[in-house]
């Protein structure tokens, strides 16, 4: 890194972050580096509101009218376009929200969406395709050229160069290990570009190892994606070292301060660079370790089930060190910040080695861990995998699916996502809504549509809030969550026009698995609108229902049931890791009483007909 930057950040004028809410960047005190980054990332990614493409036509109008270069009392309609706009000049033209084209052969005909990342990056997946801080517009002919090139100083051969001095041209970046054509916006605009594309660093961790980071593995000189593929870094270092400068250079403006706040009250997140212009260096201008770091070790099992394993360790001491790797079989399996990991998605009764190895602040790695041998259990309580459990196709937009966890362990929602099969002369299937963040052992979250007017639910108290095609279902689509590229739950069928409008579906309470396969006979369904209990997990055990329970709690010899008996078939107690410990058939013939006495002490599960309730055994 260019470490010279840091100092010339510092002289920037700290007083940004008074537009910031108070409290909003709570819990960064004293951070640098990439945990700095990493805990910026859960500020700013807890809660948004997600628009679809087509609301960005409108919602310029909020975010994106020029006040400040081409301002004068009659006409506030222009919208500031940082790819034409000459601020130090004449522009050469201007548009209004009306002038939206899909293409043009010359500027100054139209504008449109122009992704700063180019959306071939994350295969058109909101919600990156709609976020409003790297969405903006532009002038369509200049889109068109800039194509999926990187930003970049343009170097000695220039094929374009456009009305207000921005450029297309060969890359001329210091340092650059690619080749082919940049984009080079004017100074006034650096640092704009800049902020904006290290906010999408920032929002995206978590991601962005998954998205298409690599165009040209071959030949690096013709790699136009600037991602490395790592979460922390994300960028590769001659692309980090440009847009720090860039930072460093182009001040935040009035314009972006402005812009920040219109887009997070409609997102409801900020861009911290604009906010924090200094923690670009912060984060980035860092010393690397130049050695790799010690090994992880005493990797231990903490738990076994049938579908997923947790992992400990003892982490490594080395200070530099920034996260984790999980091998399966010398597969990487996944990354985890911390000494836990759960390994999900396995299959029942089948052996599995797992090893770690640590990482730091130079991407060095460790040697590996102690190798764990694992066999997972042949059978347990818990679901294969996360269910959608309530689906409200209601009136005008109330749309929303709730999705609920019984796996027995937190989920990682990273390579979740949403979509919907729609027709027009056949069926395809939308743009997909991809979920993030975390869902703890049953619970429940809810996916609505921001514009809904639920009794029940206020989208500002949803945990994702999304315009995209998937929460636009009208009933006569398909919709399903998938994991990866695997089909997990389903409402409706493929590639046929489904019945399921103006009504609420409620998962009924034994069906405790997800189907890939669309199954009436596992809803109830209610009345249009109708949402009681969106969002609380429909709680399905013993405890919970009038007049059942078991006493004594804690017992020593015979639990005893209350209530009534008669019909109940199957009587199973587990562990807490969901291996069966004693079955029972027809367990209510003679006595409302299940026999414990050959127990071990410690804490179980009964299990009645699929309804559960704890027990602790004296």
């Amino acid at each position: 890194m260019i470490k010279n930057i840091l100092a010339a950040i510092l002289l920037i004028p700290l007083f940004y972050n008074a537009q910031a809410p108070e409290s909003y960047y709570q819990g960064t005190e004293g951070l640098s580096g990439y945990v700095l980054k990493s805990k910026l990332h859960d500020i700013i990614a807890t809660k948004n509101y997600n628009y679809h493409y087509d609301d960005l036509k409108t919602l310029y109008g909020q975010t994106d009218i020029d006040k400040y270069y081409d301002y004068n009392a009659d006409n506030t309609t222009y919208l500031l376009d940082i790819y034409s706009n000459n601020p130090n000049g004449s522009t050469a033209y201007h548009y209004t929200l009306n002038n939206i084209v899909s293409g043009a052969d010359a500027e100054g005909l139209g504008w449109n969406r122009e992704h700063m990342m180019p959306q071939s990056s994350f295969n058109s997946a909101y919600p990156m395709y709609s976020d409003l801080f790297f969405v903006v517009p532009t002038d369509a002919r200049i889109n068109q050229l800039r194509s999926n090139y990187p930003y970049g100083k343009a170097g000695s051969t220039v094929y374009y160069t456009f009305t207000n001095g921005s450029k297309q041209a060969s890359n001329g970046t210091p340092n650059a290990t690619y080749k082919g054509r940049v984009y080079e916006p004017v100074d006034e605009f650096k640092g704009d570009v800049a902020r904006s594309l290290l906010y999408y660093a920032v929002r995206y961790e978590g991601k962005l190892g998954s998205f298409n980071f690599t165009t040209n593995v071959a030949d690096p000189s013709k790699d136009q994606n600037p991602l490395d593929g790592t979460e922390e870094k994300a960028y590769e270092d001659w692309y980090i070292a440009m847009l720090m400068s860039w930072n460093a250079q182009d001040p935040v403006s009035q314009r972006e301060i402005d812009r920040n706040n219109a887009v997070y009250n409609l997102q409801k997140n900020r861009n911290p660079f604009i906010d924090h212009p200094e923690w670009v260096g912060l984060i980035w201008d860092q010393t690397l370790s130049t050695t790799a770091p010690s090994a992880p070790y005493q990797l231990k099992l903490e738990r076994n089930s049938a579908y997923f394993i947790n992992l400990s360790w003892q982490p490594s001491p080395d200070n530099s060190v920034i996260g984790y790797r999980i091998y399966l079989d010398g597969v990487l399996l996944g990354a985890a910040k911390n000494g836990f990991f759960t390994a999900d998605h396995l299959t029942p009764n089948t052996t599995y080695n797992f090893t770690v190895k640590a990482y730091n602040n130079a991407y060095l790695e460790s040697a590996q861990s102690n190798t764990v041998s694992i066999t997972t259990l042949e059978n347990d309580i818990f679901a294969k995998d996360l269910q959608i459990t309530k689906y409200i196709e209601g009136s005008d937009n109330n749309k929303a699916l709730e999705i609920t966890n019984k796996t027995g362990h937190s989920v990682d929602l990273t390579r979740y996502k949403l979509s919907i099969q729609q027709k027009i002369t056949n069926y395809f299937f939308a743009e997909p809504s991809e979920l993030e963040g975390k869902i703890e052992d049953n619970k429940s979250f809810v996916v609505i549509n921001p514009n809904s007017v639920l009794s029940c639910l206020n989208p500002a108290d949803a945990a994702f809030v999304s315009n995209a095609p998937a929460l636009n279902f009208t009933g006569s689509q398909y919709v399903e969550l998938s994991y990866k590229s695997t089909t997990i739950d389903a409402i409706g069928s493929k590639g046929v026009d489904n019945t399921n409008a103006n009504q609420s579906l409620y998962r009924k309470a034994e069906t405790i698995n997800p189907t890939s396969v669309f199954n009436g006979n596992e809803w109830t369904s209610y009345a249009s609108d109708y949402c009681l209990g969106l969002g609380s997990l429909a709680v399905n055990d013993m405890a919970n229902r009038p007049n059942f329970g078991i006493y004594p709690n804690p017992v020593i010899d015979k639990i005893h049931i209350k209530g009534n008996t008669e019909t109940m078939r199957s009587a199973k107690i587990y562990d807490l890791s969901g291996k069966l410990i004693k079955a029972v058939q027809d367990p209510f013939d003679t006595e409302n009483s299940i026999d414990v006495r050959t127990l071990p002490q410690g804490n179980y599960i009964l299990n009645l007909d699929g309804k559960s309730i704890k027990f602790i055994k004296k």
